[in-house]
Order: structure tokens, then sequence, then C-alpha cells
């Protein structure tokens, strides 16, 4: 499992010109699963370490410094977004293969328990649409850039 956390004033997702999801100050999540990857792993000890890593890691300003408080001292919105491309291997050639991301059924299955998951924890959670081709604007606030994977924690 694998994402990228972005720290962002405001973020929506449209698909076909239609608004899906929208958040004021927060993180979006583009988030990504592997090959590797198993439905059974939602709710196991690593899923458990990358939820509690999404929500705890310190992004937000506060009076002890630019990257000092975390989601849930500063509050805000997460807006999640599924990108099976954090899979892309470029080894070869100039087309990126993504023979590494889950199937799609696996993949989809393991977004909506991360979603769900998430919303237990969380009371703002805006999502996408899986598998969808998405337009997602964002204002990044920084830019904060955090990279997670779940096989490095």
């Amino acid at each position: 499992m694998r994402a990228v956390l972005q720290r962002v004033r405001s973020a929506c997702v449209r698909v076909q010109g239609r608004t899906l999801g929208e958040i004021g100050p927060g993180i979006v999540v583009l988030l990504g699963f592997g090959g590797n990857d198993d439905p059974d792993m939602a709710g196991g000890p690593v899923w458990n370490k990358f939820m509690q890593k999404l929500l705890g890691l310190r992004l937000f300003p506060d009076a002890g410094g630019p990257i000092n408080a975390s989601l849930a001292d500063h509050g805000g919105g997460i807006l999640v977004v599924s990108q099976f491309t954090l899979y892309a291997d470029v080894k070869k050639g100039r087309r990126p293969s993504f023979s590494k991301a889950a199937q799609p059924e696996a993949a989809l299955t393991l977004y909506r328990s991360f979603v769900a998951d998430l919303r237990r924890q969380w009371p703002q959670v805006a999502e996408g649409e899986f598998g969808a081709d998405m337009d997602v604007s964002l204002i990044n606030w920084g830019p904060v850039t955090i990279w997670l994977d779940s096989d490095d924690l």
C-alpha cells in the first residue's frame, strides 16, 4: 500500500464535471495498492500503523513551528483519491508498466475498506470514484508532500 500525502488549503475531485468530493484545509491522499497487498490485510497491524501514521503525521503549522501539528491537532479534511499509478515500473522503455499494481477487484475491496476505516476514525473524509477518469484540483500548502509505503513502516 502506498500513498502520497499533500497538505492543501483546499481540494476537490470531479468526474465528468460533477464534484464528488471537496475539502478545505487538510490532506489529499493519493492511494494505491500493490499486487502483494491482500484484502485480508485490512484491519491488521500494518494497515493500522499506516492509518495511524496518516492521521498522526505532523504536517501543519502551530506556534511551535511550520510542521509541528497533526491533522488531529489542526483539524481539516481528508480527500482520498485512488491512484494505481503509484505502482508504475519505469525500468524498461518509456511506457510505464503497472504490473506491480493490485488487480482492480482486489484494489477496489482494499480502497473501500480503507475509506470506511478512515471514516470511522476521522469525521471529514471525502473521496473520488475508484477507477474513474478524475479531475483533481488542489491548492498545495507549503508545499508539503510526503510518501508513505507500507513496506517501509
